[in-house]
């Protein structure tokens, strides 16, 4: 079930309450998304494999070499980047990234961001509209997630090619 199916109701009736609400989402998601990664480092082919055959996804270890290089590091977080913020399957890419050996630091930082920015988002909105943001959050949710992710990535990019290069 996802987090955001229970962050609506839960706000709606305790509407002081929805920045713990959100704040308690974010961190279990984020200690969901480092077990994931944990799943992905040590017992990959052991438990890994056999949930990406039950989402129908084959030949996972081309993702290894691909993502191993430093373009594909700056592709790993674009990826990190839209799941987290998407309705995309997030414990999917949280179990790649243990896989690949991501980089820890910059997993639980993409993590707490992304996931956090979601959260706190669907639970101010949340508080701001009360029940009524549930139906469209189900119907244009996934729509305006990914249309706000693009900008990001787009002025993250913009920002790494004007200033750090």
């Amino acid at each position: 079930i996802p987090p955001d199916v229970m962050i609506v109701p839960m706000v709606v009736s305790k509407k002081e309450q929805f920045k713990k609400i959100a704040l308690i989402a974010t961190i279990f998601s984020v200690l969901g998304a480092l077990f994931g990664y944990f799943i992905g480092y040590v017992f990959f082919n052991e438990v890994g494999i056999k949930i990406f055959e039950f989402y129908g996804y084959e030949n996972v270890y081309i993702l290894k070499e691909k993502f191993s290089t430093q373009g594909g590091f700056l592709s790993w977080v674009g990826f990190l980047v839209t799941a987290g913020f998407t309705p995309l399957p997030f414990k999917i890419l949280t179990i790649t990234s243990g896989f690949i050996h991501f980089n820890i630091f910059f997993f639980i930082i993409t993590c707490i961001l992304t996931r956090g920015l979601r959260f706190f988002l669907v639970a101010f909105l949340s508080y701001k509209y009360g029940q009524a943001i549930g139906p469209f959050l189900e119907k244009k949710g996934a729509k305006w997630s990914i249309i706000s992710v693009t900008i990001i990535i787009l002025l993250s990019v913009g920002i790494y090619f004007s200033f750090i290069r």
